[in-house]
């Protein structure tokens, strides 16, 4: 068995751990399950403070996830975004001096949150991470961290493009600094046998991104595999390609549901599903357990949400959360 997919068991595991906490409750916590004993309980204020850059559908199921676990545990939710490392660690000390009862952050710019999530674990306030940061929660007192090992996702990959045959890839990092997705493509390079190379693209600028990918494959006509490391991405690198007459398969890291159609039509290979809506619904309503009983989920280590391989062989499993979201915006 792959090596991702040793973990992948692991991260089901923990989902369902997390699952029995989301629809149970532990022994004396009172009833953090939603409904009239949520309700009951004092009204927490939490801050989740995002790295999102803006138009990046991704968010919105963090953030969806979030106001899901807000809504059923009696929580006022304030959220703020900033992809710059120090004006989202100036967020974080807002929410501090709005003296709020928890805080959620991401930590893809460790190095520049690192001051401001330390003073709010002075301040006595209980700060989960999600998304990014694994490797650096635990230094800064950070109580538990929830989202998918990125070198592992990146191995997942290099699997996924083996099994298809090819022999040179490119890996697209849409935020250069972002220790994540540095290390998506470094688990790509882990696993996969042929040649795969970065190529960085300005994330917030899709006309660079679409530029710079197609400029990519017209050079190198060898080039069989793009991996975008973003559901908005991989739509604009299909386009990208086609532009580029190229013959490269496309997959991609994180989903949403025109990537999830796209997987079920054949144009993209397969996407690596880190599962935001958990990580969102998981760190909010984390916070309520540990305002009850100091509960802590994961024991000091990272609560995997991810990897999870959705591909032409088991897409039909997840329909359910992508084509609701297809339905909405149709319907909006």
């Amino acid at each position: 068995m792959a090596r991702w997919g040793k973990v992948g068991l692991g991260a089901l595991a923990a989902a369902g751990a997390l699952a029995l906490v989301a629809c149970g409750t532990p022994a004396g916590a009172g009833g953090a399950g939603g409904g009239s004993a949520a309700a009951d309980q004092p009204e927490l204020k939490v801050a989740l403070v995002t790295h999102a850059a803006p138009g990046d559908t991704f968010w919105d199921t963090i953030r969806a996830g979030a106001e899901d676990a807000a809504d059923k545990n009696n929580i006022e939710l304030l959220y703020s975004s900033d992809p710059d490392g120090a004006r989202q660690a100036q967020l974080v000390q807002q929410a501090v001096d709005q003296d709020v009862d928890g805080i959620v952050v991401t930590l893809a710019k460790a190095d520049a949150m690192s001051g401001e999530v330390k003073k709010a674990v002075e301040a006595g306030i209980p700060v989960f991470s999600i998304n990014a940061g694994e490797n650096e929660f635990k230094e800064m007192g950070v109580l538990a961290h929830f989202g998918q090992n990125e070198f592992i996702a990146g191995q997942a990959a290099g699997e996924q493009f083996n099994n298809a045959g090819l022999t040179r890839v490119v890996c697209v990092i849409q935020e250069q600094g972002h220790v994540g997705l540095e290390s998506r493509c470094e688990g790509l390079a882990d696993t996969f046998t042929g040649q795969s190379e970065v190529l960085y693209v300005q994330g917030t600028d899709m006309t660079n991104v679409a530029s710079t990918i197609t400029s990519k494959l017209q050079t190198n006509a060898d080039i069989d595999g793009v991996l975008t490391l973003g559901a908005p991405f991989a739509m604009t690198a299909m386009d990208s390609i086609k532009d580029a007459g190229s013959s490269a398969v496309l997959a991609t890291t994180d989903l949403n549901a025109d990537v999830y159609k796209s997987i079920k039509d054949g144009t993209i290979l397969f996407g690596i599903d880190q599962q935001p809506f958990i990580q969102g619904y998981e760190s909010v309503e984390a916070v309520r357990l540990y305002k009850q009983g100091g509960y802590v989920l994961g024991g000091g280590q990272a609560v995997l949400t991810g990897p999870a391989v959705v591909n032409a062989d088991n897409y039909e499993s997840v329909a359910a959360q992508f084509e609701k979201a297809a339905d909405s915006e149709e319907s909006e």
